[in-house]
């Protein structure tokens, strides 16, 4: 699990919660459900089962992978509409090539993120590269749903390309967790992504023993799932392991340790942190789109029918 590292994370700025900051409680933790998305890639849906009042702004995540294709067999999403909401997407491990019918569009490797508003509406693709198709590889990645507000949901397409040696790096006071800020502020320091409901997205990574208390802002929520590995989560220590999220509720800090002893395929915990500020508007969501109402969802899917949304674009790649 390459995504961006560093040799000793002593050298990067160091970030912890005040003492006397209130630790966010362990309110439920979940286990995510295994499926296959797009194609057949095999994906674990994070928020399955989790009440939306939680979520909110955020409305699912898939962890894609981890998964070893043998050649012939990398897969990906033909394809399709959206409207309303943003994608994240995350690669870990692996290459994909992302096109739109707004013109956005490149491929991402270890540590990489595309960031699409569809807004008022696009067609996009997601898909390995044929070369890989050809030779097979190891794939991981995380793609996650950002609501956006009524007020946005309209706007123009947007698309950002986030390399991973953008994002902001930093580190707990002993340097024993790498902590990747993609998006959002933590204690100050700024990730790449911009976005338009205010969020932290955040990929750690704790050596075994290691604990981070980050200071977590009193009007986001707080969830933390689990890529890979074992640890605890909250002031309470409530276990936590691969394919769990953490829901937690109100405070001023959020706590995460890694176990002692991992799994022999994994030698560190790896997490990543969500919070936002909840939109706290009615939410229709169905398929590729996220509107406010149900008529906003017959809209949408007769302007999809109708080709308003866009036109796949006839050039050389991925439509063909």
């Amino acid at each position: 699990m390459p995504a961006v590292t560093v040799e000793n994370p002593l050298t990067l700025p160091r970030v912890a919660a005040p003492a006397d900051a209130a630790a966010r409680p362990v309110l439920a933790v979940t286990t995510a459900p295994s499926g296959f998305e797009g194609e057949g890639f095999p994906v674990r849906r994070a928020f399955a089962g989790i009440n939306y009042q939680y979520l909110d702004p955020f409305i699912m995540m898939d962890q894609m992978g981890e998964v070893e294709y043998a050649p012939g067999e990398p897969k990906g999403t033909p394809w399709h509409p959206h409207r309303g909401f943003e994608t994240v997407t995350y690669i870990i491990d692996g290459v994909f090539d992302h096109q739109d019918s707004n013109g956005g569009g490149g491929t991402i490797t270890n540590g990489d993120t595309q960031w699409m508003t569809a807004g008022a509406g696009l067609l996009h693709i997601e898909a390995p590269p044929e070369h890989l198709v050809v030779s097979g590889g190891l794939f991981h990645g995380l793609q996650l749903w950002v609501n956006l507000p009524a007020a946005d949901k309209m706007m123009a397409p947007r698309y950002q390309d986030i390399r991973g040696g953008q994002v902001q790096l930093l580190t707990s006071p002993d340097g024993g967790a790498l902590l990747r800020v993609i998006a959002g502020e933590l204690d100050g320091h700024e990730g790449p992504g911009i976005t338009h409901t205010p969020i932290t997205m955040i990929h750690a990574t704790l050596r075994p023993g290691a604990e981070i208390s980050l200071p977590w802002r009193e009007d986001f929520n707080g969830l933390a799932y689990v890529l890979a590995g074992r640890g605890t989560v909250g002031g309470e220590r409530r276990p936590v392991h691969t394919g769990q999220t953490a829901v937690f509720g109100k405070g001023g800090r959020l706590v995460v340790r890694a176990d002692e002893k991992q799994d022999g395929n994994t030698p560190d915990l790896e997490v990543v942190l969500l919070g936002g500020r909840p939109i706290r508007e009615p939410m229709a969501h169905y398929g590729p789109f996220v509107m406010n109402t149900q008529a906003e969802l017959r809209q949408a899917f007769e302007d999809f029918q109708a080709g308003r949304l866009g036109t796949i674009p006839a050039v050389h790649g991925m439509g063909e």
